[in-house]
């Protein structure tokens, strides 16, 4: 029997997230072979009285052609796929490959590759700017190993977040988009971290299930030159196949002038990819009051009920700070008590304090308003 949560979620992407139209066309792309939800998605398409397209990919076939890669062919993949994306109104970014780890043998000089080719030419130049985009993972043993929990609870869990009501969170969020709106300064504590920067006159943008599910942050940036101060992100985090633990970054005038973690020689080669890997591109404060622990998949962990990510590298265009790069690495740090607590000022007024906002018009977005 099919499970009836698919159903609902391949609806929820259709109709919400990317609000597809008669005629429109729509890519759904997956990593994994996930056949169910994609399906799933395909029949909602032709409900909606678009077109669907899928594209099928597997971790381990793109690990052997990283590993072979050499510029020229990735520069011919990414044309390809870019003419693709060029047809498309909206993209839907399946993942539910079974080892996050499945590359991290492959070199850096490789990754980059990719990064500057597929991923500078599809994903930043078209789909983010030019299409209704969104990017979810798909259930599977190997991610509820990484919760640490069974597959059923992982499961139950996963549709709980993905399939809430995000209509409701959107309608809590616009306080806090129009109190970052006009806050200049911000400062950010906990335990080895004290950070300051600006974030006046650039646009803070929510995140309600349109662009990511699960999903539940809002979102700016830090003016570029702005940031001071040392942070220590207590979640790990899992870049290029690698997962880096103990992070942390010490910031002068914007710049990361120190890093530390379980790997510094190897933390310290992403952020010399180019110069804006060293600045900050994203300042987001999470949300989502179903997931309140890591499990090293930044599509969820980015969401945690408490916490914020800090983010070196490229910045989002509707929230722009001026700094390119080929790397966005999304880290996270929790400030709810059981993970040291810590706090939020706005402009030298607390707002959040142990991961609860504790003034009144942003208290809807506390976790007991939100389930």
């Amino acid at each position: 029997m099919k499970d009836p949560r698919i159903a609902t979620l391949a609806k929820n992407l259709i109709n919400y997230s990317v609000r597809l139209q008669k005629g429109e066309k729509v890519l759904i792309e997956n990593f994994g072979l996930q056949r169910e939800l994609v399906t799933a998605l395909v029949d909602e398409a032709y409900k909606a009285g678009g077109y669907p397209f899928v594209l099928l990919k597997d971790h381990s076939v793109d690990r052997a052609l990283l590993n072979g890669a050499q510029e020229e062919q990735f520069n011919m993949m990414a044309d390809f796929e870019a003419n693709v994306m060029k047809e498309m109104n909206a993209y839907i970014g399946l993942r539910s490959g079974s080892n996050i780890f499945e590359q991290s043998d492959v070199s850096a000089d490789k990754m980059k590759i990719q990064g500057n080719t597929i991923g500078k030419k599809v994903h930043r130049e078209i789909r983010v700017p030019k299409t209704k985009w969104v990017v979810l993972r798909y259930p599977n043993d190997s991610m509820a190993q990484l919760a640490k929990m069974s597959t059923e609870a992982f499961e139950d869990f996963y549709f709980d977040v993905c399939n809430l009501d995000y209509g409701k969170m959107s309608k809590a969020m616009d306080a806090l988009v129009e109190l970052m709106n006009r806050t200049d300064k911000v400062r950010l504590t906990g335990e080895n971290t004290d950070l300051t920067f600006s974030i006046k006159d650039i646009p803070a943008v929510k995140c309600a299930g349109e662009m990511n599910i699960p999903d539940g942050e809002v979102y700016t940036a830090p003016v570029r030159d702005s940031v001071n101060g040392t942070i220590s992100y207590n979640t790990p985090s899992n870049y290029q196949g690698f997962t880096f633990e103990n992070v942390s970054l010490t910031f002068k005038n914007g710049k990361i002038v120190e890093a530390t973690a379980n790997d510094t020689e190897r933390i310290n080669s992403i952020f010399d990819t180019d110069e804006g890997a060293r600045f900050v591109g994203e300042f987001a404060i999470g949300v989502n009051p179903y997931i309140q622990h890591p499990m090293q998949d930044i599509l969820f962990d980015e969401k945690i009920d408490g916490s914020f990510h800090f983010t070196p590298g490229e910045c989002y265009e509707d929230a722009y700070n001026g700094n390119k790069s080929n790397i966005h690495w999304d880290m996270v740090m929790i400030q709810r008590p059981e993970y040291g607590g810590g706090e939020i000022y706005f402009d030298d007024v607390l707002i959040r304090k142990d991961g609860l906002f504790v003034i009144e018009e942003l208290k809807a977005l506390n976790p007991e308003n939100l389930k």
